[in-house]
């Protein structure tokens, strides 16, 4: 057997297609993605699989995914740079889940804060996809043996559990390993969270306490990257705030949840420290700020938007940004999917 070569540094990470993607996707994630590809190996998804874990209307998924597409290329994503793609089209993905399903074990799912979060209180109607949703992820970034994966604060659990899946496949493969050609028995690597951006978590526009979200049932509450100008404005505008003045320095932001999270809109859309801003606006009031605020976010965002429209009025070159990363995403997977299939023993042609 030949040495193997050691691990490249590479960057896996994704979205779902459901809703329109929104300021705290582009703060949280997706600004960190475009800077990470200037240097790194990009892998960008777009996750159709993680999506079905619910019901969704066919049609509209189809439009879903390509419009998420368009979103991540509108933001700055460079499908020349990175790969992008849509995960069912990688079958690896769908074939590594399984037997990682096989790897991990029911207690490490039990654990898991956001299946309960998701499944409600009526647990035992939730489909097995949605449960075994986070062996998926696991799979999504081993698939590539990716090093490093850019996630929120809400998925870190996600990928300690990937991590733990990692480890024990190695452990339990181990001589497998080892005949394959890796003398120190480890196939998957232990991927590394980045959890950095301007704005690692960014807040509902209609209560401070909650992150911004797709599925909260008010539009006010979030700015989605294909919303107009006017719509951005009117949103800014209409965003609770409290009587107060803005505070001065930080400690000012005590008990007072939506003005933290305008401020520091503010500082991450601007590239400043949420210090600066309140140097320029403390002791004004909101009516003052929200509008030096819708500025800068119409310049910034709207412009995404209007470039996500565009794309979206060409379907066929986003089927073709897709089927093209799809290509290259299966030129790495493939082969790392062999070598599993290899190591637990299963016969392939």
């Amino acid at each position: 057997m030949t040495k193997k070569k050691p691990i490249t540094e590479r960057v896996f990470s994704g979205m779902q297609p459901t809703g329109s993607l929104h300021l705290g996707n582009y703060l949280g994630a997706m600004i960190n993605w475009i800077e990470m590809q200037k240097t790194r190996e990009c892998i960008y998804c777009v996750v159709d699989l993680h999506a079905i874990t619910v019901w969704q209307d066919p049609a509209e998924l189809r439009q879903s995914i390509r419009q998420v597409t368009a979103a991540y290329i509108a933001a700055g994503l460079d499908p020349k740079k990175s790969i992008v793609f849509n995960q069912s089209q990688v079958a690896a993905h769908a074939e590594l889940a399984w037997v990682f399903n096989c790897v991990a074990r029911l207690g490490w799912l039990n654990r898991m804060t956001q299946f309960k979060e998701k499944a409600g209180k009526d647990r035992e109607q939730a489909s097995v996809g949605l449960y075994a949703y986070p062996n998926l992820m696991a799979a999504d970034i081993l698939a590539y043996r990716a090093t490093h994966v850019p996630v929120g604060e809400d998925q870190k659990q996600h990928l300690e559990l990937a991590r733990d899946i990692a480890q024990k496949f190695n452990n339990d493969f181990k001589t497998s390993i080892e005949a394959l050609g890796h003398p120190d028995g480890i196939f998957f690597p232990q991927p590394e969270p980045v959890i950095t951006g301007p704005a690692t978590r960014v807040m509902s526009l209609r209560d401070g306490t909650k992150k911004m979200s797709k599925s909260d049932p008010s539009d006010l509450s979030r700015i989605n990257l294909t919303d107009d100008a006017d719509a951005i404005a009117t949103k800014i505008r209409k965003a609770k705030t409290d009587p107060e003045p803005l505070p001065s320095d930080e400690k000012g932001f005590e008990g007072r949840p939506e003005a933290e999270n305008l401020v520091g809109i503010y500082a991450a859309l601007t590239h400043r420290t949420v210090e600066s801003v309140l140097t320029d606006f403390g002791g004004q009031q909101f009516s003052t700020f929200k509008k030096a605020l819708a500025e800068v976010a119409t310049d910034r965002l709207g412009r995404i938007g209007d470039e996500t429209r565009r794309l979206m009025a060409e379907p066929g070159y986003i089927d073709h940004v897709l089927a093209d990363g799809a290509a290259r995403a299966r030129a790495i997977a493939t082969p790392i999917m062999d070598q599993v299939k290899d190591i637990v023993g299963l016969l392939r042609s």
